[in-house]
């Protein structure tokens, strides 16, 4: 077993483990901790913890200190420097006239380097827009281009459930998202109904695909021949995963039947397939 402690530099983001040494800390602390982008201040997510060697990648980095006030004044003065440097560097791009969105600033605690994320459509030449950063700040500049699922994550919001965004609250890493879970779940392929703010499907497909994989088992498909405990036979036309709920169009009505899964036997199962052209017209949505 090894000594872990779990740290989180932005919220919602990854929680990296580090080596306590013989640092006590608490949930929610703050640490001073050295990565490869120089010295950070992050959050105490796990405290002090043991886990299987396994479960390591790495050799473990050390926490160098508890952050004292000293350390809180700086970060605070970084986040400063954040808000200025974001409003330059927006006017820099604005005089240079580049096609690109700028989304956030990071300034590392020791003030060692100042790393802007942006998105733009196609490959940007930010050469020139670098030395115009680093002649204002006098460090180092990194300019990383992301995703739009990625400026979701950064800049956050309100989703479509009133909650806040899943991948800014608590997802640390993006999953991929398909559009064959939509339509295992039953939902309308329609790019308003499925896709989030990011204008990319949905997060939360993904949370609920375990479920619906399980149901899906244990529930005719539309199109599955059934047939009850009378002997009558019939074909599936509606079905509800969650509830178990059943529209059946027997040879004795043209009205469908309603009925429960428990209430039929299956003789031959469909399957849910996404054909040519909704994957085409919908290929967009699953790209990150």
């Amino acid at each position: 077993m090894v000594d872990i402690i779990g740290v989180r530099f932005r919220t919602g983001g990854k929680v990296y483990y580090f080596a306590p040494g013989n640092i006590e800390v608490k949930l929610g602390d703050r640490v001073i901790t050295e990565t490869a982008r120089g010295l950070e201040c992050g959050e105490v997510m796990i405290p002090n913890k043991k886990v299987p060697k396994s479960e390591i990648s790495s050799p473990l980095k050390n926490i160098i200190r508890k952050a004292s006030k000293d350390d809180l004044k700086i970060v605070a003065a970084n986040r400063k420097k954040e808000e200025r440097a974001l409003a330059v560097c927006a006017e820099k791009i604005a005089y240079r006239g580049l096609d690109m969105q700028l989304v956030d600033v990071e300034c590392t605690f020791d003030n060692s380097k100042l790393l802007f994320y942006f998105t733009a459509e196609n490959r940007v030449d930010f050469r020139e827009l670098v030395k115009d950063l680093a002649a204002v700040f006098r460090t180092r500049i990194e300019l990383r281009q992301i995703g739009v699922r990625d400026k979701a994550k950064m800049l956050g919001g309100i989703g479509i459930c009133g909650r806040e965004f899943c991948c800014k609250a608590h997802l640390p890493d993006f999953q991929p998202v398909s559009i064959k879970m939509a339509k295992e779940q039953g939902l309308s392929l329609n790019p308003s109904k499925i896709s989030g703010c990011c204008g990319r499907l949905m997060c939360c497909l993904k949370h609920e695909q375990n479920t619906y994989e399980e149901l899906l088992k244990i529930t005719p498909k539309n199109g599955a021949l059934v047939a009850f405990a009378d002997g009558t036979k019939g074909k599936v036309v509606e079905t509800n995963p969650l509830t178990g709920a059943l529209k059946v169009l027997t040879d004795k009505s043209d009205i469908p039947v309603k009925t429960d899964r428990s209430e039929v036997t299956i003789l031959k199962d469909s399957r849910i397939k996404v054909n040519n052209e909704e994957l085409k017209a919908l290929r967009e949505l699953e790209g990150q």
